[in-house]
């Protein structure tokens, strides 16, 4: 039996409720009939440079209104989204742009030169967007590099049902999303329609959903936090609240006059929230899920005293977001929780009974594996569990505590460092003999990349952040270099990374 079938989102949304807003940035919103006039219009552009289903195309943007138009319209043509970092270097964001078979990378505001350089680089088209939130808004632009496509018609025309409209097989790729690895390049997590629409149903379940939902995107959209947001209000039918960026004194604002009622964040955003002001919040806000770390006693006290329901939630790229996350209800009782797991998503930790071990995920959210990297695949999924290489336990009542994220990674401001990666490039630089990168505890970022080294005559640490700057995504250069004569190590001479963090947190 083939899988059912996913509707566009979108035009099912404008054809039941077009003059719902879908979407807000700022002063400018755009309603479901807006929305997917906009889909239609760069599914058009992206069909006249040569993409036909299938067809992987890569975007560059910042958080915006575009960004989202973007997604829904390469979802449209039926290609395969692969949104960048845009966090990461040229060479990066090249070598994910190449190694998914992009056929053109799409772009919008001041993300142009750097999407002209990726694109280069990879040898294929760039693709400009202008800002105008309705259609005939979008216009299409070529590198010299990219080929000549054949003139063909319009995808938009003969689907019979509706203009541009496709359905999809809840199999069919949606978008891929890298992810670092501990050691070598990044692996592309494919993400099915199936995937998101499970996620969405299963938070759904969770905390509900309301006509007058307003989710608030401060998260980059290129995660697959930001992402699911985008995907889950169109299926949902509400609002996506779209910021640049996060900046607490922006979100508190706009979740006090812009009638928010769901927001997404990390502890230590959450903690700057509460540290910017001490007024309260609105009574409408019904949920603040807060991943990537644990909240502490003293964090959620304050965030419920101030009006924001702090829900803890556990998840990860691979499992389309979230895996467990708390109830309301359960909130308060069970600090440091990521609750349990969600509807359709079954979980097991790989230990006995209430011991820690490594937490293994299966269900309708996860994703069926990694894009032309078998290998890794089946290291990752087994006798259909996903590894996820996260430590945690359960209680008796089989609420989950998660322990340790992929044992030394490194999360700083809520973006995943993996000091494999680090410790590579510092180790190509003349001065340091050895090196050692962990994260240390930090009230701002929750994380300091620290960097212990061996080094040799000439080190000067101001010297090495500036070299590093050029070779990696800013979060992921040290703020911190520690001297040692030497690095703690086994046996064998594998470097201990959890008795270099006690010595630098001495």
């Amino acid at each position: 039996m083939s899988a059912p079938a996913q509707p566009d989102w979108v035009a099912h949304r404008a054809g039941v409720m077009p003059g719902k807003v879908a979407l807000i940035e700022g002063a400018r919103d755009v309603t479901y009939a807006d929305l997917n006039g906009w889909a239609d219009a760069v599914a058009a552009t992206l069909f006249e440079r040569g993409v036909t289903a299938g067809d992987r195309v890569a975007l560059l943007a910042p958080n915006s209104l575009e960004f989202a138009a973007a997604v829904h319209g390469v979802s449209r043509a039926g290609a395969v989204l692969v949104p960048l970092n845009a966090r990461l270097t040229a060479d990066d964001q090249a070598w994910q742009v190449s190694h998914a078979g992009a056929k053109v990378v799409l772009f919008h505001g001041d993300a142009e030169e750097r999407a002209r350089a990726v694109a280069k680089l990879a040898g294929i088209g760039a693709v400009a967007l202008t800002p105008h939130p309705s259609p005939p808004g979008w216009r299409g632009e070529q590198e010299a590099c990219d080929p000549d496509p054949d003139v063909r018609p319009s995808p938009l025309q003969d689907h019979g049902e509706g203009p541009g409209v496709r359905a999809h097989s809840a199999t069919d790729v949606h978008s891929i999303i890298y992810t670092s690895g501990t050691t070598g390049r990044p692996k592309g997590a494919m993400l099915t329609y199936g995937n998101f629409f499970a996620s969405a149903s299963a938070s759904a379940f969770n905390i509900g959903v309301a006509a007058d939902d307003r989710w608030l995107a401060c998260m980059p959209l290129f995660h697959v936090g930001g992402l699911s947001i985008l995907l889950r209000s169109a299926i949902y039918g509400t609002a996506a609240v779209i910021q640049p960026g996060f900046d607490e004194a922006a979100v508190n604002r706009s979740v006090r006059e812009d009638g928010i009622t769901l927001l997404s964040v990390v502890p230590t955003m959450l903690k700057r929230m509460l540290d910017t002001d001490d007024l309260p919040f609105p009574p409408g806000m019904r949920a603040v899920l807060v991943g990537g770390g644990p909240v502490t006693k003293d964090l959620l006290e304050q965030a419920l005293a101030r009006g924001l329901p702090v829900l803890q939630t556990y998840g990860l790229t691979e499992s389309c977001s979230q895996v467990s996350t708390l109830t309301p209800a359960d909130a308060a009782a069970r600090v440091g929780s990521a609750g349990k797991p969600l509807v359709t998503t079954q979980l097991r930790i790989d230990a006995p009974p209430r011991e820690p071990g490594e937490i293994l995920v299966a269900g309708p959210t996860v994703t069926p594996g990694y894009h032309d990297d078998p290998e890794a695949t089946a290291r990752a999924i087994r006798d259909g569990w996903l590894h996820t290489g996260d430590i945690g336990r359960l209680d008796d009542e089989g609420f989950l505590y998660v322990l340790d994220r992929r044992d030394d990674l490194v999360i700083t401001g809520g973006e995943n460092v993996y000091p494999a990666e680090v410790e590579g490039h510092l180790l190509q630089h003349p001065c340091i003999e050895a090196a050692a990168v962990v994260g240390v505890r930090d009230a701002r970022w929750g994380q300091m990349v620290t960097a212990a080294v061996v080094t040799r005559p000439g080190f000067d640490a101001a010297e090495v952040e500036t070299w590093l700057r050029d070779r990696l995504a800013h979060y992921k250069v040290p703020r911190r270099f520690v001297e040692m004569a030497a690095l703690p190590a086994t046996a064998s001479g594998k470097v201990q990374r959890h008795k270099v963090r006690e010595m630098v947190e001495g």
